[in-house]
Formats: structure tokens, C-alpha cells, sequence
């Protein structure tokens, strides 16, 4: 039973705990996925560019996913928590995610409202299935091979959608990346009230809160880098994705990374 229980710990051990900390590096790799994914596929492929060939979104797509594939499976087969491979795993969530809402809402001409309501469905399908593969959608279930790739998927189809609802509010809506941002850090504002003053389920609130956090940093990361014709700051995609980079291994190198007690 003690060999039994040792193993278990070792399993939750791969996730930090959902901490503040978590929360301010979690929005910090959500604006460098937005950063990053642009850098390759608008700077580097010229997908915003009159030289375009259209293919920029789904190369960048095939690019970021083979990195987001091998991150989980390193990720699954680690045998304690590694806060760098677990952030870089996230961040390659949020990077392939970019690309991936900007192929569905742009290069195949569905739009942002389109997008977002495919990518919605792919993110409630991704949890109904897991709920009945596993019985529970709950983060602390999250403590074997077949549950951390449900969890995955679902995180890399939620920032997907996070991306597409950033910019269907930012640029639809004409409400601007700032103005953007503060409707869904309001939001995100709102979530954590409801977690500390109710008693509303946590693994929504969870789950809603995670998804908020991907286009509040997908409007930071477009404040950005897009021109300031559009609202942005026009700065290089290439130095705000190193800043922010920096930021946040400087973060995981001086807030406490710990291990979670259990899996969430």
C-alpha cells in the first residue's frame, strides 16, 4: 500500500499547485503564445503581408503542434513535476493554439463568430468525453496517462478558443485590445469572486477561469505587437516574445513552483 501510494505522489507530483503564482505565469504564457505565434506566422511567414501565400497559419499550425505533441508526451512520461517542461508545455498550448484560431477564422474564411462556435463545441465535446471515459472532468483526477491527455487536448482546444474569442471581442466588437483585455480581466475578476464567496462548483470555475486567462493574454499580446494604427504598440513580435520569455522564467525561478499534493 505504501509502494501503491508513493507511486500516486509521484504522478500529482508533475503539477504545480494553483496558487497566485500559478495564475501571473499562466496569463504571462497565454500573451507570449499570442506573441510567439504571430512572430512565426505573420512575421516570419508574411501572412499579413502582400507577399502572402496563404499557407503561413496551417505551416505555423503543423510547426507549433509537432512541438506541443512532444511536450506532452515528455510531459506524461516524467516522473515528478518539472516546472519548466510543465510551462513549456503550456506555452506550447498557447502557441499552437494562436495558430490554429487564426487558420480556422481566417485562412478558411469562417470568421471570428464561426470559429469561436466551432472551437466552443470542440472544448464542451473534449469534456463530455472525458466525463464519461473517466466519470469526473475534476482537476484532481488528473493522475494517469489517459486523464493528463484528455486534459491537454482540452487545455490546447481551450486556448485555441481563448484566441478567437480575444480577437472576435477585440476587433468585432471595436472595443480595442485594452478595452478587450479589461472585459475579460473583469471577467476573470467576477470568477474569482464567485470562488471565494460561493459555493459554486470549483471545477467550473476552474475550467472558466482557465479559459479566460488565454484572451486576456491574446489582447495583451496584440496591444502589443500590432500597429498602433490598430490600436497596438507596434512593438517586434520577436523582442516582446523574448521579453516576455524572460519575465517568466524569471518567474518560475523566483516564486515557489511546488508540486501539487494532489492532481488538480
Amino acid at each position: 500500500m505504501r509502494t501503491l501510494n508513493s507511486n500516486l505522489n509521484t504522478i500529482v507530483s508533475k503539477v504545480p499547485q494553483v496558487m497566485l503564482a500559478f495564475w501571473v505565469v499562466k496569463i504571462l504564457a497565454t500573451t507570449l503564445g499570442e506573441t510567439g505565434g504571430d512572430a512565426v506566422t505573420m512575421s516570419w511567414f508574411g501572412e499579413t503581408t502582400p507577399e502572402a501565400k496563404g499557407t503561413g497559419y496551417l505551416v505555423g499550425t503543423g510547426i507549433f503542434g509537432v512541438i506541443f505533441i512532444v511536450a506532452v508526451l515528455v510531459q506524461i512520461r516524467a516522473k515528478k513535476f518539472h516546472p519548466f517542461l510543465y510551462w513549456l508545455t503550456i506555452v506550447a498550448t498557447t502557441t499552437v493554439g494562436t495558430t490554429l484560431a487564426d487558420y480556422c477564422t481566417r485562412s478558411l474564411g469562417i470568421g471570428y463568430t464561426g470559429g469561436s462556435t466551432m472551437l466552443l463545441i470542440c472544448v464542451i465535446a473534449s469534456l463530455l468525453i472525458w466525463r464519461w471515459s473517466t466519470g469526473s472532468i475534476s482537476i484532481e483526477t488528473v493522475s494517469t496517462p489517459k486523464v493528463e491527455i484528455f486534459y491537454w487536448v482540452t487545455i490546447m482546444f481551450s486556448q485555441t478558443l481563448g484566441t478567437a474569442l480575444g480577437d472576435w471581442v477585440a476587433d468585432t466588437n471595436e472595443m480595442g485590445y485594452l478595452g478587450a483585455a479589461a472585459v475579460f480581466g473583469g471577467l476573470l475578476l467576477l470568477t474569482a469572486l464567485l470562488y471565494y464567496l460561493t459555493s459554486f462548483s470549483r471545477v467550473i470555475l476552474f475550467w472558466a477561469a482557465f479559459i479566460l486567462t488565454r484572451p486576456l493574454g491574446a489582447t495583451l499580446g496584440d496591444f502589443l505587437d500590432k500597429p498602433i494604427s490598430e490600436g497596438g504598440l507596434a512593438l517586434s513580435r520577436y523582442s516582446a516574445s523574448l521579453a516576455l520569455l524572460v519575465v517568466i522564467v524569471a518567474l518560475i525561478l523566483i516564486l515557489p513552483q511546488k508540486p501539487a499534493s494532489k492532481a488538480h
